[in-house]
């Protein structure tokens, strides 16, 4: 992996001093500003010499650790979607590091109000190379997401400086943690720079996630306050130990918001091109996030940026894939969702991204913007449908049996069209968006009620149920039924095929207090306690993580073709037939799959039972050639007869002998 030959854009380091480049189409010109060591006072403004959509100045006298940003020139006519005014100090796109976090002021959004003490200051910083690898992780494997902040900020064994930060992820406590449950690769929540929505500020809240960007290369300093040096020590620590590093981006909005937003960066260097209008109404910002605007990912100058973002983080902090947030916005164009765009194309196209692991989450809020199963291999795709079947078996629903199977069996109907034979599916329960894994099992219904909105945010069906009690109870028989439940979910989630993802904190029963819009609680509400996390649960969830590396039927990412494969059986231990499949509340399915033993090298069957009902079931186990079958647990392998008892509200796993 070799830098471009070509022009970069940005703040260059030379050998002679700085380039700098920045592109626009619409603004009449562009002035650099350079500030003091300390980013507060503003030294120098200079002309950029315009080129085409380029502006470009080269400073023999910048150099390392110059502090700049840039002021734009043009119309302002929000009207027409114009945005120029030159009181707005701009960060630069190109951005990898910058001197201070954004902070949320209505001054951004005024015109003709100098904003030069509230934005951040550009940071002319030196690239330096990792040396090129391979991805770590592979599709089939576990991946455990994780909010950097609220994941280490009050743990015990980790230094108090260093509580909060990307470096906490290096440490020893915490990579032992993730050996423990076998994670394959960390999933990082949102670390570019971002700010908080307009409406937080006066409610006194702020948004602990980063799902509102405005610089997509530069990392927030409060995660990462020694830059993207912290994240390429970071990655290598976690690279040493086996575990790979996947970055959440957003490339599908900016913090801007809509026309009532600031103008930090790409607003104000050529809005009507960095972002889709209403064509007939150039002052409608096109809102297909939700958040106030929407990124033209189909311009020329739009793709280049999440291009060269990505590239950055592969050849300058190793990174092994990414996961793109309303993934739809990234192939839309005038059209709508077009899955051979050549946004979506280019990502493979290029010389250092196409190994790389791409997530997307297939949806947004457009028109058309449900795009589950329609994106191109080899993108991996968030499966919103399994998470939902999944809840929805273990809460009871009715003609769910068939639902499970597919989703054990790496869900065909949604990633085996035109006939493919592999799955794409990312098998999850819960993720940051939505309610916690205890909250499924303890809350009916959301509880938003610190968010400042009285409980009109956040999903209205979560598919959960409460066993008895509506949130915290001291109640022990309630308590043990949501740990058998949760148990329950996992040991379902784990035997999926396919790659499946765990949300930090899940495995030890973490949970938001029944918050499932829980972005604008940087607080005890999403920080994980770790004093007070479940360690029997955790160790259920590390058993069925060595469980599924052990046996590599799991993982294999091909449907099965039921040539011998897979065989589905009922209590009675014969194949399924048509009236079991449609009989509303079944809820016993056997699964008997071949499988490698990865631990002897051997070639054998696996049966996984499942009994939903709150009685336990007697199951007959398919006939066997050999000896039998052995009941697996954490504790022992024990052999059994011909039938096993399965306990209520539980999942067993069985070898044949």
């Amino acid at each position: 992996m070799s830098e471009p030959t070509t022009r970069r854009l940005g703040a260059t380091l030379t050998e002679t001093g700085v380039e700098f480049i920045v592109l626009s189409k619409h603004a009449e010109r562009i002035e650099l500003c350079l500030f003091d060591a300390e980013g507060h006072k503003e030294i120098a403004r200079l002309p950029l010499t315009r080129e085409g959509d380029e502006h470009r100045l080269f400073m023999k006298e910048a150099k390392e650790g110059t502090r700049y940003g840039f002021r734009a020139f043009g119309s302002y006519d929000p009207d027409q979607g114009l945005w120029f005014d030159p009181s707005k100090l701009l960060v630069d796109p190109y951005a990898k590091e910058i001197d201070r976090p954004f902070r949320y002021d209505p001054r951004l959004g005024t015109f003709g109000e100098d904003t030069k003490d509230l934005v951040p200051k550009a940071i002319v910083s030196r690239d330096i190379p990792v040396k090129p690898a391979k991805p770590l992780f592979k599709p089939g494997g576990l991946i455990y997401e994780i909010a950097v902040k609220p994941f280490t900020i009050l743990h015990p064994d980790v230094p108090a400086k260093q509580r909060g930060t990307l470096g906490a992820l290096a440490h020893p406590a915490i990579i032992a943690h993730l050996k423990r449950l076998h994670v394959d690769a960390v999933e990082l929540m949102p670390i570019a720079a971002w700010i908080d929505e307009r409406h937080l500020p006066p409610l006194g809240l702020t948004n602990g996630w980063g799902y509102n960007p405005v610089a997509f290369m530069a990392l927030d300093p409060r995660l990462a306050p020694g830059g993207v040096k912290e994240l390429r020590e970071t990655v290598a620590a976690l690279h040493a130990e086996g575990i790979g590093v996947i970055l959440d981006l957003v490339f599908n909005h900016t913090g801007e918001s809509d026309r009532y937003g600031s103008t930090l960066s790409l607003r104000g260097f050529d809005n009507p091109v960095y972002f889709h209008h209403d064509p007939n109404q150039p002052v409608m910002l096109i809102n297909d996030t939700g958040t106030g605007n929407t990124v033209a990912c189909d311009q020329p100058a739009t793709r280049q940026l999440i291009i060269d973002s990505l590239r950055h983080f592969v050849l300058h902090a190793g990174i092994d894939g990414f996961r793109f947030d309303l993934a739809t916005v990234l192939g839309r164009t005038a059209k709508g969702f077009d899955p051979e765009s050549l946004t979506l194309r280019s990502l493979f196209a290029d010389e250092v991204l196409q190994d790389r692991i791409m997530i997307a989450e297939p949806w947004d809020i457009g028109p058309g913007g449900y795009q589950l199963g329609n994106f191109p291999a080899p993108f991996l795709e968030w499966n919103d449908r399994a998470r939902d079947d999944l809840r929805c078996f273990w809460r009871g629903d009715d003609h769910k049996i068939g639902d499970i199977a597919t989703i054990f069996a790496g869900s065909s109907s949604a990633f085996g069209r035109d006939g493919r034979t592999q799955t794409r599916s990312v098998n999850f329960l819960a993720a940051h968006d939505g309610f916690t894994l205890m909250d499924i099992v303890s809350y009916a219904h959301k509880h938003n009620e610190a968010n400042g909105e009285h409980n009109r945010d956040g999903h209205n069906e979560n598919f959960s149920w409460n066993n008895g009690v509506e949130g915290k109870t001291d109640d022990p028989n309630i308590l043990g039924k949501r740990r058998t439940d949760i148990e329950a979910l996992l040991s379902t989630l784990f035997s999926t095929r396919g790659t499946i993802m765990l949300t930090a904190g899940d495995e030890g029963g973490r949970t938001q207090r029944g918050n499932n819009n829980a972005y604008c609680q940087d607080n005890d509400i999403t920080w994980m306690d770790w004093a007070t996390l479940d360690e029997e649960l955790i160790g259920h969830t590390a058993w069925l993580a060595s469980l599924r590396r052990r046996f590599s039927a799991f993982s294999e990412m091909e449907f099965f073709n039921g040539n011998g494969d897979v065989l589905w059986f009922s209590a009675k231990g014969t194949a399924m037939t048509v009236p079991d499949w449609e009989t509303p509340d079944a809820s016993v399915l056997g699964m008997a799959i071949g499988t490698q033993d990865r631990g002897s090298g051997k070639k054998t069957r696996l049966a996984v039972l499942l009994n939903r009902t709150r009685e336990e079931q007697r199951i007959k186990l398919p006939d066997s050639g050999k000896a039998g079958w052995s009941l697996l647990n954490p504790k022992e392998t024990t052999t059994v007869q011909d039938e096993i008892t399965v306990p209520a509200r539980s999942v067993c796993f069985l070898i044949e002998n």
